[in-house]
């Protein structure tokens, strides 16, 4: 099916319904173009009532009827949400957090390493995957959902963590050294002795620990996959909908907010080894907050992890609060989402619920099951994707930028925050949105990822934990003819977050010719006229040229960003945090020493390129503002939308949140 059809849906839950209505709503589904509908990963207590008693009417109901109506279907293990009976059976199911033990009520709640819930898990997995594996339009299935390790804790994943510090280190010595455990008496004799990391005032033993409650969510992942792989077809997918850090406003509920940056609770690049098909939840602002650049990242982040296409299980209709869209952005945001990459595009969910904490975040249908101006903006969607369908599939990107990131470093400015108001997440979106904006495309990657030959420009946002490897390749890189730009803080410590006992930045002083060994914050200083923001490194060139220093009394003998030739490359170095403005400004240049193309349009136009199956260019170009903007084409090219064709030089005209989608050189085939 991936190759043949984008993926259009939504989530449907048909033991939600306050009446049925199953034909009806599958009948309205295939008139607003949906193929695929996803069922059953929020229901486990329904599924199985008692202990060891399994009903699967309602999921061999919605199947048999999505058949009749032309629709695939994508079932998800419902594992993270438990029944009551089995915190009965074992209160111990409950998390053991920081906070203490868990309460029942909420989803996510369970910890994921207790025996019972275990035991209990797999046989829900067992016996719907067996059960539905043979349906001839069950596509795949998704294992969990928004998988992470909820903070769990607890006497009995201390002992797993004792046991996994021994297995990597070996001796205790090693730790102590290692994490820097003299520090306030924290050093122990025994692996026995380690303390309950909930506690501890060391950064270095609290990532640590961090990084084995990913582990435990990572091998959970592989668990689930691994029993699916008994009974699920060659031709059926697993897929999981990755989440991200989700960036909030200080509201008590957790909805005011948005997909946002690097997930800190579990590490994506690990746990995607678990999946054949990469999926994702992304949720953005839209009306006059919509920029697409949410969108652009979550595919940014998703897509490299398999450098192919993956799956948008989630995405937002009407949703909450002001997330209402505008006439024309339900269908830009699909298109936002399918020009990063993505094979397709669901929601959730498809109705709005009647009762429970998400009764106002709503679906494409209201309260009513009535046609709404939303739901008839998808049906002319669901026809577009219909004619698109030869055109759109398993859009490859090449692009010559990459960010690279780790998951350590999100948790490390946990702990030693560059400012209390700054996460890492905020320092990666000002570098990301700032290539957006300049419609440089770029891939955002993990550390972990091996290859970086297809980059010519590499960027390191405040990339704090630095395995040690990483420093040679870095160097390699720039020596065979690649182009850096690192920002503050970067290769400032190793894996454990001990800070390097050598001159900064690590290992790469003579790359970047220069170093610093004083920083501060930033008061009444300009670099290029703009306020230099949170922290500051003085640094103290060698061999680099000085692009841009400080605009003080004291501190502006100092460069603030440095560009050194290297071999046969370039590297770049920003010690401050400054206007987005500025930053286009270096990030220019940049790509300039790296060959890269200046795009002609800039923000609120969006281009986003790729190549279809067929080895065709495709060009989106998007207007995120609520006035007409127009363009001049670059090629010779057909829209899609409209099967207008455009030559070089050419004026397009886009209305207010339009899209235009242009192959080139191609005649439309009848």
């Amino acid at each position: 099916m991936l190759n043949k059809e984008i993926i259009f849906g939504a989530a449907y839950y048909e033991e939600y319904l306050p009446y049925d209505r199953l034909e009806r709503d599958l009948q309205m589904m295939t008139e607003c173009g949906f193929n695929t509908i996803r069922i059953a990963e929020s229901t486990w207590s329904v599924e199985e009532p008692r202990p060891g008693e399994y009903d699967f009417s309602h999921v061999d109901r919605v199947i048999h009827a999505a058949k009749r109506h032309g629709l695939h279907v994508i079932v998800g293990t419902p594992t993270y949400a438990v029944p009551h009976w089995l915190v009965q059976l074992d209160p111990e199911v409950l998390a053991t957090t920081e906070k203490g033990r868990n309460r029942y009520g909420s989803r996510q709640n369970m910890d994921i390493t207790n025996p019972t819930y275990l035991y209990y898990a797999e046989g829900i997995i067992r016996n719907l995957v067996s059960h539905t594996a043979g349906y001839s339009n069950v596509i795949g299935f998704q294992i969990d959902n928004e998988t992470k390790h909820y903070g769990t804790a607890g006497h009995k994943m201390l002992i797993l963590f004792q046991r996994w510090m021994k297995e990597r280190f070996g001796t205790i010595e090693a730790v102590n050294r290692s994490l820097g455990l003299n520090y306030w008496s924290n050093s122990v004799t025994r692996f026995e002795d380690l303390p309950d990391p909930t506690g501890t005032i060391n950064g270095s033993y609290a990532c640590e620990f961090a990084k084995f409650q990913r582990k435990m969510a990572e091998d959970f992942l592989m668990w689930q996959s691994d029993i699916v792989k008994e009974y699920k077809r060659p031709d059926q997918f697993i897929t999981q909908n990755f989440d991200y850090e989700w960036k909030r406003f200080g509201a008590p509920r957790q909805q005011d907010g948005y997909s946002w940056g690097i997930q800190p609770d579990i590490c994506h690049y690990e746990s995607a080894k678990a999946m054949t098909l990469i999926g994702t939840d992304i949720y953005c602002f839209n009306q006059d907050k919509l920029t697409g650049c949410e969108i652009a990242f979550g595919g940014d982040l998703m897509r490299p992890l398999r450098d192919d296409a993956y799956l948008v299980l989630e995405s937002q209709a009407q949703a909450f609060k002001d997330w209402l869209p505008y006439p024309g952005q339900l269908r830009q945001m699909a298109y936002s989402h399918l020009a990063s990459g993505a094979c397709g595009v669901m929601y959730w969910n498809w109705h709005s619920l009647h009762n429970g904490l998400e009764s106002y975040w709503k679906g494409l249908l209201s309260h009513d099951f009535e046609s709404n101006p939303t739901y008839e903006e998808a049906k002319t969607l669901g026809q577009e994707l219909k004619r698109l369908q030869p055109y759109l599939p398993l859009l490859k990107k090449k692009n010559r930028i990459a960010i690279v990131v780790n998951t350590e470093s999100v948790n490390a400015m946990k702990w030693f925050p560059t400012d209390k108001d700054l996460s890492y997440n905020d320092v990666v979106h000002w570098v990301y949105d700032a290539l957006y904006e300049l419609n440089l495309e770029c891939d955002v990657i993990f550390s972990q990822a091996p290859d970086w030959s297809r980059y010519d420009l590499l960027i390191f946002p405040e990339l704090y934990a630095t395995h040690q490897s990483l420093v040679p390749r870095v160097r390699k890189f720039v020596e065979q003819g690649g182009t850096i730009f690192a920002t503050f803080r970067s290769f400032m410590t190793d894996k454990h977050l001990k800070i390097f006992p050598d001159r900064q930045p690590h290992g790469l002083t003579d790359c970047f010719g220069m170093t610093y060994n004083q920083y501060t914050r930033p008061v009444n200083v300009t670099v290029d006229g703009a306020e230099a923001k949170y922290w500051m490194e003085l640094l103290i060139p060698d061999t680099a040229e000085t692009k841009a220093s400080y605009n003080h009394k004291y501190w502006g003998k100092y460069a603030a960003l440095t560009r050194n030739s290297f071999g046969n490359g370039h590297a770049w170095y920003l010690g401050t945090m400054t206007s987005s403005e500025i930053l286009k400004k270096y990030l220019l240049q940049a790509a300039n020493d790296a060959g890269i193309e200046q795009p002609e349009q800039k923000w609120p136009l969006i281009r986003r390129s790729g190549i279809n199956a067929k080895g065709q260019k495709i060009h989106f170009l998007f207007n995120y503002s609520g006035e007409s903007v127009s363009l001049t084409s670059r090629w010779n090219a057909t829209e899609l939308l409209t099967e207008a064709t455009y030559t070089h030089g050419e004026s397009i005209s886009l209305k207010d949140w339009g899209v235009a989608i242009l192959m080139e050189e191609m005649e439309l085939k009848s």
